[in-house]
């Protein structure tokens, strides 16, 4: 007798990044890491997404063409898409962390060394599991 096992459903990471390159190997290294990936050029289509109610974690590039990554991010909360978001940008100042912070948004720098990204993404799911602090 053959058993079938259900694969369980890979994590989304939604990936939001005009540089291609960058996108592609934040897609490739998230895969490899075991998440499931869906990349985007810039904020248009993500935001005009359906589907991105469901659990999953953003990462969003904070230069972005026509807004920035936390103006993106304001607009998906006000659809509806809660899911827990990483900001990826270079030399970010005081008043970014501290708009990001307001936000609840965690930041990471650019260039993405090491397993930063890959642990703040982890990190985020971790936290959405455990749901907020009281």
């Amino acid at each position: 007798m053959q058993r079938e096992f259900a694969v369980p459903p890979r994590d989304l990471v939604v990936v939001i990044d005009d540089d291609v390159a960058v996108r592609n190997s934040l897609k490739f290294s998230l895969e490899v890491d075991g998440y499931a990936v869906q990349a985007y050029a810039g904020a248009g289509q993500p935001l005009d997404e359906a589907d991105l109610a469901g659990r999953g974690c953003l990462v969003i590039d904070y230069n972005l063409p026509g807004t920035d990554g936390l103006s993106a991010l304001a607009r998906l909360r006000a659809r509806g898409v809660l899911m827990p978001a990483i900001l990826i940008t270079s030399h970010p100042n005081a008043a970014l962390r501290a708009r990001a912070a307001a936000a609840g948004v965690a930041i990471v720098e650019k260039p993405l060394l090491g397993n930063a990204l890959l642990d703040a993404v982890h990190d985020a799911f971790v936290r959405s599991v455990a749901g907020p602090r009281s």
